[in-house]
């Protein structure tokens, strides 16, 4: 490979999984090094924008990923697109948490937490994805890291349909993690975000959970339902779980 080859701006977006914007927004951010061709072109060099790759954390992609606009499918490695993709994914990292000694008796836990909010966003976005179905689902067993993401409708849309009285996203977030909802079909196989908030303390676990502008972080230590408002903001869902 010619460590000086030049590419295009649309060429680099997609090997780092981003919009043309947020490349736009790193080269402001002095992240980047920028190229002109001779006719004024943006361009960067190849080698660089993969030399980024294994430094940009799962979670800062999957936020950006579910922030952009417009929007993209992740890269094939970190994409659901629908159930079944997220069951195989789930089955294959039971077996690699299974063999992590400290683990033995929390993987199925972790499992068990990972399905549930991946489900949830399915279940929650059926037929009604915004723009990208299915979920971005990335795992970094060095950093002990877990990350899910989804482009969908959002806690407090999908809430409201059944209890029009929430006003924000801070008042859907506590709903779903603390008040079982009767008439919700997802209830009925494991409660939801509420059972994930109850494996949190059993399996040793932290989770960041934003929904809109709210979001929360709960602890083995503290799993107390507290949102609060972020200043950036997006439609769907995020989740960050470290074991």
């Amino acid at each position: 490979m010619d460590k000086n080859e030049l590419i295009s701006i649309g060429k680099a977006a997609k090997i780092l999984s981003i919009s043309t914007q947020t490349l736009r927004r790193w080269d402001k951010s002095g992240r980047l090094v920028l190229t002109t061709s001779p006719k004024g072109h943006r361009r960067y060099l190849k080698s660089e924008i993969e030399s980024i790759i294994p430094r940009a954390s799962l979670f800062s992609q999957a936020f950006e990923w579910v922030s952009e606009e417009p929007g993209q499918e992740p890269k094939k490695e970190l994409y659901c697109q629908n159930s079944s993709d997220l069951q195989f994914r789930v089955k294959k990292l039971e077996n690699q948490l299974s063999e992590i000694e400290s683990l033995q008796t929390t993987f199925s836990l972790i499992v068990a937490a990972i399905g549930e909010i991946g489900n949830n966003s399915f279940d929650h976005n059926l037929g009604n994805w915004p723009d990208i179905p299915g979920i971005f689902l990335g795992v970094d067993l060095a950093k002990r890291q877990i990350v899910l993401a989804d482009r969908g409708q959002g806690i407090l849309k999908t809430l409201k349909r059944v209890k029009p009285e929430l006003r924000n996203d801070e008042e859907a977030l506590k709903t779903a993690f603390t008040e079982i909802i009767s008439g919700r079909a997802p209830e009925e196989r494991g409660n939801g975000l509420k059972f994930v908030k109850k494996i949190i303390p059993l399996a040793h676990l932290s989770l960041f959970f934003q929904t809109g502008n709210a979001t929360i972080q709960l602890t083995e230590k503290d799993s107390t339902i507290a949102p609060i408002k972020s200043s950036r903001s997006f439609r769907g869902c995020l989740a960050l779980l470290t074991f």
